[in-house]
């Protein structure tokens, strides 16, 4: 009787599995299309939201890590995207290089003093549109630190994710920082002082 039970149920599992798959779009719903982006107030999808960072080490490696999860919103209306505002918080925490000593060492005072400053920050402050790039100029505060910073953005995709229900829009971007400038100086230069970020944003309307 048990092994019916049993067979019963993974059955019905599999058929609902079916169902589900059968219940999928065929294509996916983003496009790059930049007709599909509707106007109003976005969230950052933290899901989706990944900035990768890479940094020379001692002339022999290019090293990277990734901070993941920030929270935000973009302000958009596609009539007039110049006047874009994207604001951006990212929780210090959630930085990983995959190597735990260093993982630990960069919350230190020498790098991010994360128990003092548990965040780093970008609020745009004017944007430059050219078909689907953009400069977004803005403020990135880190350690304390404001400087200004334009990230090249490129538009991804846009469509109605109907697994959430909502609007979203996506976007790409690659910045330049020296983290000499937000007080992380430490070993410069044996490791090196540019950073290169690359950054990936889901937006949920």
């Amino acid at each position: 009787m048990r092994t019916w039970m049993i067979a019963i149920t993974l059955a019905g599992a599999a058929s609902l599995g079916v169902a589900a798959i059968a219940q999928m779009p065929a294509t996916p719903p983003g496009k790059p299309d930049t007709s599909l982006i509707t106007g109003g107030t976005y969230a950052v999808d933290p899901g989706h939201t990944q900035v990768f960072f890479r940094y020379n080490h001692m002339g022999f490696s290019n090293n990277m890590g990734l901070i993941s999860q920030p929270t935000g919103t973009l302000t958009l209306d596609p009539k007039a995207p110049e006047k874009a505002n994207v604001s951006i918080s990212f929780p210090v925490a959630n930085l990983h290089t995959g190597i735990a000593k260093l993982d630990e060492h960069l919350m230190k005072p020498d790098f991010f003093d994360s128990a003092k400053f548990p965040t780093a920050t970008f609020q745009s402050t004017s944007v430059k549109v050219d078909g689907e790039t953009a400069d977004i100029i803005g403020k990135l505060t880190i350690k304390g630190v404001t400087k200004d910073v334009t990230l090249h953005a490129k538009f991804v995709g846009a469509g109605r994710n109907e697994f959430m229900k909502k609007d979203t829009i996506g976007f790409d971007a690659e910045a330049e920082i020296k983290r000499s400038d937000f007080n992380m100086g430490y070993a410069v230069p044996l490791v090196g002082d540019d950073i290169s970020l690359k950054i990936t944003t889901a937006f949920e309307k």
